[in-house]
């Protein structure tokens, strides 16, 4: 491998982070995109698309951040020798994007980096977020299901113009996402990577983009699909807006990481109760139980998240259960 110095434990946390990372949060970004597209374009085509995005937005990180492909997400959580206890966090990230469960990324895996008070900081930050989003979507959708039927069938010009800006908004969205989300990957990393490194780390993301793309989203995807009419091309772009807006804003507020998990399930939410609210078959005795599932999904990752703190700091770095360092290469 090109880094320098790479030890065995983080090629493996790197690894398995780009894999658990992608596989579970990319769905957020790109699961409306290959919902409302996958009877039309082969994989293969959706998948090119996503990886100039994903090319781009790595280089965009690279070259005007000096190097840190985090976007400066990191400034709070210093590099730190990376031992097989923080390889330990995507490895159950993975386990959970098997079944289907849409986690934080942020908190499992950030949570064996960041000091208890840098990770209560991002918890906040992300709570916020789930609020703001869940609002925003909830006052937004209550206008657009009045006076737009998703559902309705456009003609063959209207639909080629959504669907033009579906795939506008979708790089973008993936864009905005990835500035957030690339730090749980880049954890693992020197926060300066030499143009070897950046190539190695295209190489690998654009592959695991490639596999996800293959099997369709896997499990993960059903927390898309289950929602009310996000097949459709129009209600794809007006998720992609909305969120890709909230996730820029949340950019700009400060440098810490977020859970970008925790505001897309939020805008989720409040977009099913505006629609049932407007629906005359649609009631909130069908949507409750579909928010109060997600959410239980969010404390699931959460509570992990914080065992895994615990075990860290109140264990296994007090009584230095460290392994031996193996180095791979110089």
């Amino acid at each position: 491998m090109e880094f320098s110095g790479v030890t065995l434990w983080m090629a493996i946390g790197f690894v398995f982070a780009a894999y658990s990372v992608i596989g579970n949060d990319s769905i957020q970004t790109l699961g409306t995109f290959l919902a409302s597209n996958k009877e039309r374009f082969k994989w293969y085509t959706l998948w090119g698309a996503a990886s100039l995005a994903m090319i781009f937005t790595l280089l965009y990180g690279w070259y005007f951040y000096n190097g840190d492909i985090a976007y400066e997400r990191l400034t709070q959580i210093p590099f730190q020798e990376i031992q097989w206890y923080h390889a330990m966090a995507p490895v159950v990230l993975l386990l959970l994007t098997r079944i289907g469960i849409p986690v934080s990324t942020t908190f499992l895996v950030l949570s064996a980096f960041a000091t208890t008070v840098v990770l209560e900081k991002v918890l906040v930050k992300s709570i916020v977020g789930y609020g703001v989003a869940a609002f925003s979507a909830y006052f937004i959708w209550i206008i657009i299901s009045r006076y737009i039927d998703e559902k309705t069938k456009l003609n063959p010009e209207n639909i080629k113009r959504w669907r033009v800006a579906q795939w506008i908004t979708s790089g973008w969205l993936f864009f905005a996402w990835l500035q957030h989300d690339m730090a749980n990957i880049a954890v693992f990393l020197p926060r300066q990577l030499t143009f070897g490194d950046l190539i190695v780390v295209m190489v690998v993301t654009v592959g695991l983009l490639g596999y996800i793309f293959y099997r369709q989203g896997g499990k993960i995807q059903d927390v898309v699909l289950d929602k009310q009419g996000t097949r459709y091309v129009r209600s794809a772009t007006f998720i992609n807006v909305i969120y890709a807006c909230i996730l820029y804003i949340f950019k700009e507020l400060n440098d810490l990481p977020m859970s970008t998990t925790w505001v897309f399930v939020g805008l989720l939410a409040g977009r099913e109760l505006a629609i049932a609210k407007n629906m005359v078959d649609y009631k909130f005795e069908y949507v409750f139980p579909i928010i109060a599932k997600d959410f239980g999904k969010m404390m699931l990752g959460l509570g992990v998240s914080v065992a895994i703190v615990l075990l860290i700091h109140y264990y296994i770095v007090p009584n230095g259960l460290y392994p031996i360092t193996i180095t791979i290469g110089q």
